[in-house]
């Protein structure tokens, strides 16, 4: 419709534009409320600018819990200012001037879309759109009919409008699509039927076969590299990440260029493959290690939450008893106390009422501080589990790090009683071409090559000092972070517990002061 519109006065939104909108939208008792205050923006849900001349989409931002917006009618060229808005499922942008498909990557909660009557040339852009289910590009400039492959990607979705386009002349535009699209169930506002699906699918096998297989190829490899990375995020949780394999010990090595030099020393190439294997065993061992010592903290965690819930179920299964137990009789009385009317009868039963009303909240309350008791006793025994946990953790780590280190110094000592008996074999013939030059040129000066192995292992040892205290560091991080949130977990629901017997209490007061008929 914008299209043909050439004598109106563009507009771009703006925040009056925006809350005239809102206010409009409103239900009649909000709408006096939204004329009297600014409204909060966040809380809006829907909002309407159909046929507003809107050339810009601009100043949305605040309305970032929006979920469906319309801005259908109007004179709109390029889609923009929409990337705040992550929680749009509904979006309208048909009968506008867009020439491109774009500015749509954030709204990946996005459901249905309509560009219908556009002027779009080409599908692109959308692989983000994982969710959308209906797509309408009806009425755009689209000529090539291969394009609409791309949409093979969008596995959610089933309702597409393509009519209106030139492409839609195609001989075979109907079967074509289908083919592609397998998963439509309905195609330009038709139900798409077993019979076409079978016919497209035979016509077109050839053009889909690759296709799927092609897909196929990349839905593996992405299952192998979400595997892959599950993997990864549990070794992490476990504080074990790349300590299984040579991971830990090739990053001794990835910045000392010249190890590869001395490998050409007698012996040197056998010391240091000896040493590898020594290292990752070791490495092995602190990663089993590790995973087993994992299961036995989520064990323990799982154990005092666990018995937690079961003190509250039985907590909470008594105070149904009590407050039960109370409403019955309170009841009664209430009855009683209305048909009383008012005189001595009613006094005494108000009375006898607010006695039993205290008498609830000594009973609650009373409930609510043995609870306490029980569960402050057992996050002190699960504090102490914790402590114990952490602790024999920390004592094996630091044990299998200095069997590293062991190794690192071990293997130190023999490359240095290598290097100088080579150094003493150089000294006495100068001329030895036994060995590459550049490995000659470190022996030019003693202090030298006993220097750059001496920093090398130096790195090395600070290398797996970091790697040991990473672990220490984690597994102290989770110690407090277990504790606090165990005892957070408790004195918020102490809290919310004694404010909602306040309230009940509260409430069981009022009933009973409204219960006198003359009140």
């Amino acid at each position: 419709m914008s299209q043909f519109v050439s004598n109106i006065e563009p507009n771009i939104i703006d925040d009056e534009m925006v809350q005239k909108a809102i206010e409009e939208n409103c239900p009649e008792d909000l709408g006096d409320l939204a004329r009297r205050e600014i409204i909060n923006w966040k809380v809006v849900k829907e909002l309407q600018l159909s046929f507003k001349s809107i050339l810009q989409i601009d100043n949305l931002w605040p309305l970032e819990n929006l979920t469906k917006l319309q801005l259908d009618n109007n004179v709109i060229e390029k889609i923009e200012g929409l990337q705040s808005l992550v929680h749009l499922v509904w979006l309208d942008l048909s009968f506008n001037n867009i020439e491109v498909i774009e500015g749509l990557d954030t709204l990946v909660k996005l459901q249905d879309l309509s560009l219908y009557s556009n002027r779009i040339s080409k599908i692109e852009h959308m692989d983000t759109l994982q969710e959308l289910q209906i797509f309408s590009i009806g009425k755009n400039n689209l000529t090539i009919l291969e394009d609409v492959v791309c949409l093979r990607r969008l596995k959610s979705l089933r309702t597409l409008n393509l009519s209106g386009n030139p492409f839609c002349r195609e001989e075979h535009y109907t079967l074509f699509v289908v083919a592609h699209l397998p998963n439509l169930v309905y195609l330009d506002f038709k139900l798409v039927r077993d019979s076409t699906r079978k016919v497209a699918a035979l016509k077109y096998r050839d053009l889909t076969k690759p296709l799927e297989q092609e897909e196929a190829r990349v839905l593996a490899l992405q299952e192998t590299q979400e595997a892959k990375q599950k993997e990864l995020e549990y070794h992490q949780t476990a504080f074990v990440e790349y300590l299984n394999g040579s991971f830990l010990f090739d990053s001794l090595y990835e910045e000392d260029r010249e190890a590869a030099k001395l490998a050409f020393l007698p012996g040197v190439e056998d010391l240091l493959q000896a040493y590898k294997e020594e290292f990752v065993s070791v490495c092995g061992n602190l990663f089993n290690y590790g995973l087993e010592e994992y299961e036995k903290r989520e064990a323990e965690v799982s154990k005092f939450y666990k018995r937690y819930h079961e003190i509250l179920a039985v907590n909470q299964e008594e105070s149904k008893r009590i407050i039960s137990d109370f409403e019955s009789r309170n009841q009664r009385r209430l009855d009683e106390l209305y048909q009383a009317g008012s005189g001595d009868l009613a006094e005494c039963e108000g009375a006898q009422g607010k006695e039993e009303i205290r008498q609830l909240w000594d009973a609650l309350m009373t409930l609510e501080a043995l609870v306490s008791s029980d569960l402050e006793e057992l996050l002190q025994d699960f504090k102490r589990s914790i402590d114990v946990v952490a602790s024999t953790f920390t004592e094996s780590i630091q044990g299998i790090f200095n069997q590293c280190r062991d190794l690192e110094n071990e293997h130190h000592k023999k490359l240095m009683k290598i290097v100088i008996a080579t150094q003493e074999k150089l000294d006495m013939d100068p001329f030895d071409d036994s060995l590459p030059e550049d490995v000659q040129r470190l022996f030019e000066d003693k202090k030298t090559i006993v220097n750059i192995i001496n920093m090398a292992h130096s790195v090395r040892l600070r290398k797996i000092d970091k790697r040991e205290s990473d672990m220490l560091c984690n597994i102290y991080q989770w110690q407090i972070s277990e504790t606090e949130k165990a005892f957070q977990t408790e004195n918020d629901r102490n809290r919310a517990c004694i404010g909602k017997i306040l309230c009940f209490i509260n409430t069981l007061q009022k009933e009973l002061d409204n219960s006198d008929p003359e009140a």
